[in-house]
């Protein structure tokens, strides 16, 4: 008679389960999607923000040095038809 019992309670917790996530998962899914959404937006206002300031800010010219080492010989070849 446990046997039985156990199979029922097992049975009935699983189409339980089934029936309840039936019900919540679009919810959670809703809800995770909002979520996913708002982060979305979040970096992009960020990201937006960062560029503003970058481009109201005045750089500073960058001064680059140039090498002068010896890279190597340059030759110049021509093409033979």
């Amino acid at each position: 008679m446990q046997l039985i019992r156990t199979i029922l309670i097992i049975v009935a917790v699983y189409y339980g389960a089934k029936f309840l996530m039936r019900i919540f998962a679009p919810l959670l899914m809703k809800y995770a999607a909002n979520k996913m959404e708002q982060k979305v937006k979040e970096q992009f206002n960020q990201h937006q923000e960062q560029q503003q300031q970058e481009t109201n800010t005045p750089k500073e010219p960058i001064h680059k040095r140039k090498s002068t080492k010896k890279v190597g010989e340059y030759i110049d070849f021509e093409e033979i038809e």
